[in-house]
């Protein structure tokens, strides 16, 4: 449970994460506004780690560590997604 509750938390965000960043890629805008999803999502991942890292500490700062990495994970995807989709 320690592994999976942080994944299904950080599925609901990331998936919609990606929705978003698919959507962006398939319209002809700049590639900045593009990749504004995934470093946003970058930046509260940082957020969350730092926080479950240096106030919550133990196990639950350990969820919230765990919760970052996912979110990192979808992050990546979507910058991935963002530099590879091209509008038609």
């Amino acid at each position: 449970m320690m592994l999976f509750g942080p994944f299904l938390v950080a599925c609901i965000p990331g998936i919609c994460i990606l929705l978003l960043t698919w959507r962006l890629g398939k319209k002809d805008i700049p590639t900045f506004i593009k990749l504004l999803p995934c470093l946003l999502t970058i930046v509260a991942a940082i957020g969350l780690f730092y926080v479950g890292f240096v106030n919550i500490r133990g196990f639950e700062g350990a969820g919230y560590g765990l919760l970052a990495i996912f979110l990192i994970i979808f992050a990546l995807i979507s910058l991935r997604f963002a530099r590879t989709t091209t509008a038609p």
